[in-house]
């Protein structure tokens, strides 16, 4: 197949360009700006679009479909020209399916966890061995792209994300999959800017249920009261397994798992990620591994990049850096870092980025999520807001939301990374949690601040 990707520099977009040339597609594409390390991946298999631009004579009756990204305007010119010529236009999780429809697809939904509770499931399926396709939203040690497809493998496991497909295709993603086995982490609130009422974000995943094909299965997260009554009352013929949190402790700073084969230690810590284990476990019984095997494989499990990820550690210090954004992951990954490092003083840190986090009505959501932290900090952009278009925020309206008095606030890039820079990382727990950069920080200098 000739194939041509409209916005092809982003993160999901270049991942499915290169897995399509792995299979032996010819893939084009273009974009009007392309950043690391999509810029070097692409170029080192030449398809890094010789200038950044939107070119119309590129679309030719030659292509066999268009693959259209969500970074791309309705108005873009490669789009019109393809509708023009009547060539097949797809959003990226439609040309997944395309590509899956004769597999068992595993689809990992949920408001959070969806990336860990999937990478759970590939690094059980690589350790021993088993070869699938996939998808997943980040990075993954010993995985080299994070996309994979192929002719063979029966198996797909799809990161099912409930946010729009594309400009001109307004559906969630996970609504296109049609999964045979499906997971569901939980439902809390998010993009408030496509749903702006939670019955309206609710109904999403009502839809996505009634999605999975007859006799498939949903793995759910009983803890979660909405998502429970939402997988009792769909009238789907499908199987529903129920999780909770497994149960566990914490000794000398070791998260330790109990399971049937007796105690074993884990790399990952926190209720909510041993939750989400929980969940993999299911997913990756249903998909043939025993549950001893299981456990062999994730006692080896590090995390996902940015999930919870361990950028320093010494005697007196360590600090993570994590994307949480949204209140429930933000409460959940702070309370993790004090659970698991009670000798420690912890300092958790936000950058409030999305167009949700900085709307004053869903700032509220945020309130006591930092509260575990003996300190907390918060940055934020006002440059983000004006290109957000949005009003502006002051530091009292933060301050309120997150219910903390002590709340400190910074809306300057510079001053925040000076509070890092001069911190006293002695017998601290650092967590920077952020689905941006606060600004342009360099975490490896914090390798050298934390020293």
């Amino acid at each position: 197949m000739n194939l041509h990707f409209i916005a092809i520099g982003g993160s999901a977009m270049h991942n499915l360009a290169l897995a399509l040339h792995h299979k032996g597609y010819k893939v084009t594409g273009s974009d009007d700006a392309i950043f690391e390390p999509s810029k070097s991946r692409l170029d080192k298999f030449g398809l890094l679009p010789p200038e950044c631009g939107w070119f119309p004579e590129k679309i030719t009756t030659n292509l066999d479909a268009v693959i259209l990204g969500m970074h791309a305007k309705e108005n873009n010119p490669e789009l019109q020209k393809s509708k023009e010529l009547n060539i097949p236009i797809y959003s990226y999780p439609e040309f997944l399916y395309e590509q899956s429809k004769n597999k068992t697809r595993v689809v990992i939904g949920g408001s959070h966890g969806k990336t860990t509770i999937t990478s759970m499931v590939l690094h059980v399926m690589h350790y021993h061995d088993k070869e699938v396709d996939y998808m997943v939203g980040a990075q993954l040690e010993g995985f080299d792209t994070m996309v994979n497809l192929t002719e063979d493998n029966d198996f797909i496991v799809l990161e099912g994300d409930e946010y729009l497909s594309s400009p001109i295709d307004r559906r969630p993603k996970f609504h296109l999959y049609k999964p045979n086995i499906a997971l569901l982490s939980g439902i809390a609130w998010d993009h408030i800017n496509v749903f702006p009422t939670y019955d309206n974000y609710l109904e999403q995943f009502k839809i996505f249920v009634d999605s999975i094909i007859s006799g498939g299965v949903i793995v759910f997260n009983e803890e979660d009261k909405d998502l429970k009554e939402v997988v009792s009352n769909s009238e789907n013929q499908i199987r529903k397994h129920a999780y909770v949190t497994p149960e566990y402790r914490v000794e000398n700073g070791i998260t330790i798992l109990d399971t049937p084969e007796g105690e074993l230690p884990i790399e990952i810590f926190g209720a909510h990620n041993l939750n989400n284990l929980a969940g993999a476990k299911w997913i990756c019984q249903h998909m043939g591994i025993d549950e001893d095997d299981f456990y062999e494989a994730i006692s080896t499990f590090k995390g996902a990049s940015k999930r919870l990820e361990q950028i320093v550690a010494s005697d007196r210090t360590v600090v993570f850096k994590d994307f949480a954004h949204s209140p429930s992951k933000v409460s959940a990954t702070t309370k993790a870092v004090k659970d698991q490092f009670v000798d420690k003083e912890v300092i958790a840190c936000l950058e409030l980025h999305t167009y949700s986090s900085l709307t004053p009505e869903f700032l509220k959501q945020y309130k006591d999520s930092l509260n575990p932290a003996n300190k907390a900090v918060v940055f934020y952009s006002p440059e983000a807001l004006e290109l957000k278009k949005l009003n502006p925020i002051s530091k009292e309206q933060i301050i309120t939301a997150f219910g903390r008095e002590d709340l400190i606030v910074y809306t300057n890039a510079v001053e925040f990374q000076n509070y890092l820079e001069t911190l006293d990382y002695n017998n601290k727990a650092v967590l920077l949690m952020s689905s941006g950069n606060y600004g342009g920080l360099n975490f490896d200098d914090i390798k050298n601040w934390a020293k």
